[in-house]
């Protein structure tokens, strides 16, 4: 049974990779490690701003590790579901809210000064549509019938890489230099923040166009 989600056409399982059915387990981990870095880095850059506005609200790593793992929980569930058929959703709905997502965490990042209760799950909602956004991606590839569970685990696991990454640079090119300066605040987090908001802004109105 498949569940359709805000979608009037329905889906039946994910797209088979027949190329890397008869492939060692090895060389299909690597191919869909590899596969999830690049969907973050470089070809992520919705995701890039996403994550990135996850670091801006606190310079504390704590709360940056709490944001990064409700995420990261939610879009592995859903990228799960949705490989399996079951949770089905048409990227013409997808992308448009991942681009509000976006949009609203950066505004976010102005108008808080300290994480909310709220925030982590909030967060933790737009993971779950950052995952279908995943699956969407993840299916223009495939996946190897006889390997789903290896291949699923790698591109997740390389998309953990990526968004590491991306927390990792925020860190050594926002944080760590400017984090602890009294107008952090004013001269780093709320322009940084309206740039991405902006930004955002025109993917969704894009989106929602196309």
């Amino acid at each position: 049974m498949v569940l359709t989600f805000l979608s009037p056409y329905v889906v039946f399982g994910h797209v088979i990779n027949f190329a890397l059915e008869k492939t060692q387990d090895p060389q299909v981990v690597w191919f869909y490690l590899k596969l999830g870095v690049r969907h973050i880095i470089p070809l992520g850059a919705d995701h890039i701003l996403f994550v990135t506005s996850l670091c801006l609200l606190s310079t504390r790593i704590k709360t940056i590790l709490w944001q990064a793992t409700a995420f990261t929980v939610a879009h592995s569930v859903t990228l799960a579901l949705s490989m399996k058929g079951i949770l089905v959703a048409p990227g013409a709905v997808v992308e448009p809210i991942i681009a509000l997502s976006i949009v609203f965490v950066a505004i976010e990042n102005i108008f808080l000064h300290e994480l909310k209760p709220w925030r982590i799950g909030i967060v933790f909602l737009f993971g779950l549509i950052h995952g279908l956004g995943f699956a969407s991606a993840l299916n223009e590839i495939g996946l190897p019938r006889n390997k789903f569970y290896t291949s699923i685990l790698s591109f997740n696991a390389g998309v953990e890489i990526g968004q590491v990454i991306v927390i990792a640079c925020v860190f050594a090119i926002i944080i760590v230099p400017f984090g602890k300066r009294k107008e952090y605040r004013k001269f780093v987090v709320w322009p940084v923040s309206i740039l991405i908001a902006i930004i955002a802004s025109y993917w969704f109105m894009k989106r929602i166009l196309l």
